[in-house]
């Protein structure tokens, strides 16, 4: 479900939204459909990360129309109607009167009537502000009313010339947090924190990786989360180098590392939080020299973190530091710049530093709008992650099969930024203290 704000920030902000919009502009935002894990068991349901933002309304199928123009109803919602039989199997619905009365609609129809009012709502736009391509009931529908408008010589009623995506509108909304989002973002990066001591604890050699898993997510419920923000990731040994490992069915040994990227997904707002720790206690040599490296990264990049820094500067530092790093462990051999500069450093370091957090694990918002790279503003939240991973396969022997990962979610503030997650420590003597201290508040465990 969507966070339950107070109900006046959901109107600021759709006021932003029609002021940001114009005159001649419609937002057509869909909740999205129910999606079925197999024949009538469905998933839980999470609404489009830009209708809930709007609306806080947390129900499938609804559909928000705004329009500016309209002289009575600048904010429709279409809606499921009260159905007694049916919430009797599912639970109660907001209904018609719940659309107007808790969530503010200025007018509220049954969702079916959509085709038939969408045009009257679409009537003198010349552009229309929807998402395309990620509900394929919903594209369907706005094609057909979008064709009704098309130019032809025999209609004269104005229409839709423009669909704009919503990046271009609300992304830009979504991209700085108001304190109230940051807060739930602190929150959610606290119950984050807790899944990954629960990992400290359970990610004994002989175990299993969901064993593992399951604590984590244990952690999560067990602090308010409504579940997970994305497929746990519980990685030991050579996995660890596998970026999306997510069969997590691998017995954990003596030796080897454990690479948890897990986070929760809080009242809507999510978390993304990765720790590389030893099943056994203590990093061996090896392991701890490629610890250090992506450690050296990810510190260069949080210390230039501030307001005015351009997107590009974080992944241009952390490619420099990730390469100096590679040829103190031998993995590279060269000058530093002439490899930077042919991205020699991707063999071992393939992804970004990182992405947008908030409603949604990628959040919205545009890293190069207009062609230049994004400046960072406060309240701007994102992951910082570098990470090293030596495929099994590499000659350096001593290396090969380790992976390492480092990743906090931060907010810029006016003169720095905040990490949310720093709770949890990432230097490797104390990431060692910590998972001996987890394992001594294990159930059982001797002191």
């Amino acid at each position: 479900m969507p966070a339950r704000f107070p109900a006046d920030l959901h109107v600021r902000r759709r006021a932003e939204l029609l002021a940001r919009l114009g005159d001649d502009t419609v937002a057509v935002l869909p909740a999205g459909g129910q999606v079925f894990r197999h024949r009538d068991v469905a998933f839980e349901f999470r609404p489009d990360g830009d209708f809930a933002y709007l609306t806080g309304f947390g129900e499938p199928d609804a559909v928000a129309v705004l329009t500016p123009f309209h002289p009575e109803h600048r904010f429709v919602l279409f809606v499921a109607p009260r159905d007694p039989e049916r919430e009797r199997w599912d639970g109660p619905r907001a209904g018609l009167e719940g659309a107007r009365r808790t969530y503010g609609a200025d007018a509220a129809f049954p969702v079916d009537e959509l085709p038939r009012l969408l045009g009257v709502y679409l009537a003198g736009a010349r552009r229309v502000v929807a998402p395309w391509g990620r509900h394929p009931a919903f594209d369907a529908l706005l094609g057909e009313q979008l064709r009704r408008f098309a130019p032809h010589p025999s209609r004269e009623r104005p229409g839709p010339v423009e669909l704009v995506d919503p990046q271009v509108v609300v992304g830009e909304m979504r991209l700085v947090k108001g304190p109230e989002e940051l807060e739930l973002l602190r929150r959610a990066a606290a119950v984050a924190v807790e899944g990954q001591r629960a990992a400290f604890r359970a990610a004994l050699p002989g175990r299993l990786e969901y064993e593992v898993q399951a604590e984590v997510e244990a952690a999560f419920r067990r602090r308010g989360a409504a579940g997970t923000a994305f497929a746990t990731i519980v990685a030991s040994g050579p996995n660890a180098c596998v970026l999306h490992h997510t069969r997590n069915d691998r017995r954990i040994a003596e030796g080897d590392l454990v690479l948890v990227d897990a986070g929760p997904d809080l009242a809507g707002y999510v978390s993304d939080l990765t720790r590389t720790f030893p099943a056994a206690g203590r990093f061996s040599a090896p392991q701890r020299r490629v610890y250090e490296v992506v450690l050296a990264a990810q510190r260069a990049v949080l210390a230039v973190v501030r307001p005015g820094v351009p997107w590009d500067r974080l992944q241009a530092v952390a490619a420099r530091a990730v390469t100096e790093g590679l040829l103190e462990l031998g993995l590279l051999a060269g000058e530093a710049g002439e490899l930077v500069e042919e991205e020699a450093w991707q063999r071992y370091y393939p992804h970004s530093i990182g992405h947008w957090v908030g409603l949604d694990l990628r959040d919205s918002g545009r890293y190069r709008p207009g062609g230049a790279w994004r400046t960072l503003e406060p309240g701007m939240t994102f992951t910082v992650e570098p990470g090293v991973y030596v495929p099994p396969d590499d000659p350096h022997r001593d290396l090969a099969g380790i992976g390492v990962r480092i990743e906090d979610v931060v907010a810029v503030t006016e003169d720095g930024c905040e990490v949310l997650s720093g709770a949890l420590p990432t230097d490797p003597g104390k990431v060692e203290r910590a998972v001996g201290a987890a394992r001594r508040r294990r159930p059982g465990a001797r002191s």
